[in-house]
């Protein structure tokens, strides 16, 4: 795999198509307008890491996502999903930086996840479009910081991290309690650092995306309630903010119908070579 070194820039972004992909209007720069514009990526691109288990990853430059969330119907994992996002809120005009993150137990787990830190009127804000179910608006990044509605409430808790200043905890309260997402640092972020974390990602035999199958996609009922699909080899999870979750089995005969509906466009030889892998994968 080739690991580019490209500048994160919006050079080359096409902002009217991710306008007109997403549904969202260009705002002025405020708090509900960064709201507005991450619920409407999360509702629109899905996460997924198809590419990833069909060894055909075409990398992280913005070029390469925006031909495949802009024009290929798909989405993508985290290193996709927060380049594109900081690009388009950075033309946009919001004072934004990319952050490195640590997900789960931050004294073993490498810095393996990208968001998107944004100030606004000041204050700072973690925008995460990419941790697979990710929170519907930014969360203050401030000790105790509590973001409420979606699918789960989240809460932003300050820890120590070393030299380079504090690290940021992002935890998402589940039926069985509170749960640690990821824990982000304050080192500033270089496409390098991106492309590398992409290629460990979605080439090392011990990465979580190598081994399991994840595609999940928010949504909104009629009335207005978020929703959000999971599909995993374990099953089919469909949640509804304020309900409890329900999860059926898989049938790999419905995968290709699945996916559709969550935004996965993939062609036949993709979908025969990800079923494959899937059979693999469950033995």
């Amino acid at each position: 795999m080739t690991i580019s070194m490209t500048t994160t820039t919006t050079s080359g972004l096409d902002l009217h198509g991710y306008l007109e992909r997403t549904g969202a209007t260009a705002e002025p720069p405020s708090l509900a307008a960064l709201g507005r514009l991450q619920a409407a990526h999360v509702r629109t691109f899905p996460f997924e890491h198809v590419d990833v288990l069909l060894d055909q990853h075409p990398g992280v430059t913005l070029a390469a996502i925006q031909e495949k969330f802009l024009r290929r119907g798909r989405g993508g994992y985290c290193f996709e999903h927060a380049t594109l996002f900081h690009a388009v809120v950075r033309e946009l005009g919001y004072d934004a930086e990319l952050r490195l993150a640590r997900v789960g137990d931050p004294s073993v787990a490498p810095r393996t996840h990208l968001g998107v830190v944004v100030t606004v009127d000041g204050v700072r804000h973690l925008s995460d479009p990419g941790i697979g179910i990710p929170p519907l608006a930014p969360v203050p990044l401030a000790d105790g910081a509590r973001l409420d509605g979606g699918i789960w409430a989240h809460r932003v808790q300050r820890v120590a991290e070393g030299p380079s200043g504090p690290g940021w905890q992002l935890w998402r309260e589940r039926a069985a309690g509170w749960e640690l997402m990821h824990t982000t640092d304050e080192l500033p972020v270089r496409a390098v650092d991106v492309a590398m974390g992409h290629h460990w990602t979605s080439t090392a035999p011990t990465s979580h995306f190598r081994r399991t199958f994840l595609v999940g996609r928010h949504g909104v009922a009629p009335d207005g309630t978020p929703t959000q699909t999971t599909v995993t080899l374990e099953g089919v999870t469909e949640r509804r903010a304020g309900t409890p979750s329900t999860h059926r089995p898989l049938d790999l005969a419905e995968l290709p119908a699945l996916l559709e509906d969550l935004g996965v466009r993939l062609s036949r030889e993709e979908l025969r070579g990800l079923v494959g892998r899937l059979r693999e994968l469950s033995a």
